[in-house]
């Protein structure tokens, strides 16, 4: 199966904390030989600032999941796209901001740039002092190889063939007019992303950044291992993982403090705290294009995003007995258009005269308490493999840890979690199942609007259910069943043309 040439932006040199790359003009568009060589150690590190992808994929992930809803119908003062495609699991056209397309071109952009560094240490004598620097090229490689292959091939089968396609992954610079890439299979582009990843893990170790979490620090790296070995199945390597990321094991005081350091602050300053680089719980942030946060965006205006539905869940009793402290908001006064007040907009001026520029945000692509939860799953896992009930132990405490940060006045014997507690919640009687739901319903409260629930859904093999407001106010639904073909979203049109095979439909 040969595919031809893979749109990607081209290589740019990162001058401290770059903010775009240029996505308008192919790689190739550059002559080889008039990139710029990198030719030390400083020009190196300025390389991998751009090794990251500049886009995120909330709007995409969100959109398509159960975290969205049809709020008003017709009369909604947004309907727009991509979210009427998104939310209809339909491709969109073209690649705007928000679009899986552009995310797969930020990704490959991120990998080109990777590349572009991990040939230039080979070809330059730079000793160890390259190793944090090769390391970080080869982790930012697996992750946005790992990102392509979520979401736009099938789900990994934990001991399955996974004989489906995936995607290309480039392991030089492109150096011809017309390289020819394979998809290959998942199980190929699994193979290579773990590779690059354990190849480069151990060399983070020691690493040191003026802005640590701007990198693959060791740490990042640790919980970005956590989240592929929970894709892979291999339990006892997310524990190992996330024990790791903090020599103390004090995961409590690191994650994002809802009812402590976060609790006192307006939603001004909620909102550039949370994703603030010096904060613990942010392990990896990517700086990124973004219009999410305006009226047309996931968490303003727009009809197919987060709704009364939505935010009643977002704000209910959980499975510990009260609800996790918010702080979403009504977005302008217009109810019932909500966000969860994240993200801050940032902007960047391009032309000062004109007072142009493009918005983004610091969006948390790894934290803390994502790596938490990955490790109280896999105990829960654990314990159903193993038969052994003290790892459902674990992933309690684990799990009363994450809640006493998210629950006003929380006291351990009224909020601590039971499996009998957890039985009663979900109506169960099934130990497991019932501990998967009130880890899935964390998350899902946890990082709504940060596109994690879209790998659940993959993961668990969740359907999604979606309602349709008609202009007479009544209400049908459409239901993406698990194994429907819409749930891995479509190459880029661009890439078809060049010649790679399409996602079937």
């Amino acid at each position: 199966m040969k595919n031809r040439s893979i749109k990607i932006g081209i290589l740019s040199l990162g001058l401290g904390m770059v903010f775009f790359s240029i996505g308008c003009k192919k790689f190739l568009d550059e002559n080889p030989d008039r990139r710029t060589e990198i030719n030390t150690i400083d020009k190196l590190s300025q390389l991998l600032v751009s090794a990251y992808p500049d886009r995120h994929y909330f709007t995409f992930a969100e959109t398509a999941s159960d975290n969205a809803e049809d709020k008003s119908g017709p009369l909604a003062l947004e309907n727009n796209e991509p979210f009427i495609s998104l939310y209809n699991w339909n491709v969109p056209e073209g690649s705007d901001n928000g679009t899986p397309a552009e995310y797969w071109n930020a990704c490959y952009r991120a990998i080109a740039n990777a590349n572009q560094a991990l040939q230039s240490i080979e070809q330059n004598n730079f000793g160890a002092a390259a190793n944090q620097y090769k390391g970080e090229a080869l982790v930012a490689r697996a992750y946005a190889e790992f990102m392509l292959v979520t979401f736009f091939s099938d789900p990994y089968e934990i001991k399955g063939a996974n004989n489906g396609m995936g995607v290309p992954y480039p392991l030089v610079p492109e150096t011809t007019t017309r390289p020819t890439y394979e998809r290959g299979t998942v199980a190929s582009t699994y193979a290579q992303i773990r590779k690059d990843l354990e190849e480069g893990l151990p060399l983070l170790k020691g690493s040191t950044y003026l802005v640590p979490h701007y990198h693959f620090t060791e740490q990042a790296a640790k919980a970005f291992a956590s989240r592929f070995y929970l894709f892979t199945g291999e339990w006892n390597k997310v524990v190992t993982n996330v024990n790791e990321i903090y020599t103390d094991g004090n995961f409590k005081t690191k994650i994002r403090q809802y009812t402590g350091e976060l609790y006192p602050l307006s939603y001004d300053e909620h909102r550039i705290a949370y994703t603030k680089a010096e904060k613990s719980w942010n392990l990896l942030l990517a700086s990124t294009y973004s219009t999410y946060q305006r009226g047309k965006g996931g968490a303003g205006y727009a009809r197919y995003s987060f709704g009364e539905t939505v935010k009643n869940y977002y704000a209910a009793n959980t499975v510990f007995g009260a609800p996790f402290r918010n702080r979403y908001g009504i977005y302008s006064s217009s109810p019932p258009n909500y966000t969860t007040n994240k993200f801050n907009e940032y902007f960047y001026v391009t032309n000062i005269q004109a007072n142009t520029g493009r918005p983004y945000i610091m969006a948390p692509i790894l934290t803390a308490d994502e790596a938490l939860l990955n490790r109280a799953e896999a105990y829960i896992r654990l314990a159903k493999e193993t038969t052994d009930a003290s790892y459902y132990t674990l992933a309690i405490n684990d799990l009363n840890d994450f809640a006493s940060t998210r629950i006003v006045n929380y006291v351990q014997a009224t909020h601590g979690l039971t499996i009998a507690k957890a039985k009663t919640y979900f109506n169960v009687t099934d130990d497991y199942e019932a501990m998967i739901q009130a880890l899935l319903q964390t998350k899902r409260i946890a990082f709504m609007q940060e596109g994690i629930r879209w790998m659940d859904i993959l993961r668990h093999k969740l359907a999604v259910k979606h309602n349709f407001i008609a202009t007479d106010g009544t209400e049908t639904f459409k239901t993406l069943a698990p194994g429907d073909k819409r749930r891995v979203f479509q190459i880029p049109q661009d890439a078809i043309n060049a010649g790679i095979t399409p996602n079937p439909r």
